[in-house]
């Protein structure tokens, strides 16, 4: 009986490390990007497409390329209403011209009757002319007056109408001219503009198809830091908080691997089922947590790649 205690005990002192050896992790997960997909603002023909999969591109480049033509010539057609507005536009001067050389004429009429008035009552001092020659001038003075006021309002009329009438034309230009912001802005769109410092991972179009508006053209990801997407059990969650530093590995050959350093930038708040790809501490555990982990890249991290961690 004591030598079966003794190697029941040896027994459970192998298993107890051989297990221990065989969980050298404490989650797994794949690596993965923030992927941006780059589409097209404007339908028609690509005209010009520069990229390549597995090329660097910088933010704001102009990468490729839409045709834009006929956004252009809709631009000028606008553009030349808006000249021919100025055309329609009436001018006053010759109305009001002819209207203030009434006036002037009618001015020199009534100071000559002013002055024949004068003239007139002068001589009624002296006997010499009739009252009903001076009620004669003081009429023709007053008809001459009543024109002269009848012309003055024709002269403030006219200019009115005509500057009503330019308002209602020269009215439609700010409207025409909205249109024509908006169509420099498609213009604009009609240039491929790279978004972020990236690769490009995938392209999806090339030059001369014929694209639509919101139609994938190619892929593009900031591959210089990758996030692994691990999974850790229950009983490991108070084992791991934001920014905590972990060590990353991956396979390095076919019994080896290679060491990087990572930081825990984001905890699930959610437990799920385990996922069928990875395998956790506890291989009987139904529920885990997701974590990311950022992990500079050297140039050996690539997406989808399986990553080990230790917490």
């Amino acid at each position: 009986m004591k030598k079966i205690f003794v190697l029941t005990i040896l027994s459970a002192g192998l298993f107890s490390a051989c297990k221990n050896n065989g969980e050298q992790f404490d989650a797994s997960g794949t690596f993965e990007a923030d992927e941006v997909i780059v589409s097209s603002e404007l339908p028609g023909k690509i005209i010009s497409f520069t990229i390549e999969e597995g090329a660097a591109v910088g933010k704001d480049s102009i990468v490729g390329a839409i045709d834009a033509v006929n956004v252009m010539l809709q631009k000028e057609q606008v553009e030349a209403s808006i000249k021919a507005l100025g055309e329609k536009t009436a001018d006053f001067a010759p109305q009001v011209i002819l209207l203030q050389n009434q006036l002037q004429v009618q001015q020199s009429q009534l100071n000559n009757l002013l002055h024949e008035k004068t003239r007139i009552e002068n001589l009624l001092k002296a006997d010499a002319a009739t009252g009903k020659q001076l009620d004669d001038i003081n009429a023709q003075a007053d008809v001459v007056k009543k024109q002269m006021a009848v012309t003055s309002q024709q002269i403030n009329v006219q200019r009115s109408n005509i500057n009503t009438q330019n308002r209602s034309v020269l009215s439609e230009a700010a409207p025409l001219q909205k249109r024509v912001a908006q169509l420099k802005d498609q213009e604009k769109r009609a240039y491929i503009i790279n978004p972020i410092n990236g690769t490009v991972i995938t392209k999806y179009a090339e030059q001369g198809e014929i694209t639509s508006a919101g139609k994938a053209l190619y892929k593009v990801a900031d591959l210089t830091s990758l996030t692994l997407r691990a999974y850790i059990t229950g009983t490991q969650l108070s084992q791991v908080k934001l920014n905590n530093v972990v060590k990353v590995l991956i396979d390095n050959g076919a019994s080896s691997y290679k060491e990087y350093s990572g930081t825990i930038y984001w905890i699930s708040g959610k437990a799920e089922f385990t996922p069928k790809t990875i395998q956790t501490k506890e291989e009987r555990a139904n529920l885990v947590y997701a974590v990311k982990i950022k992990v500079k890249n050297d140039g050996l991290l690539k997406i989808g790649m399986y990553g080990e961690v230790k917490l």
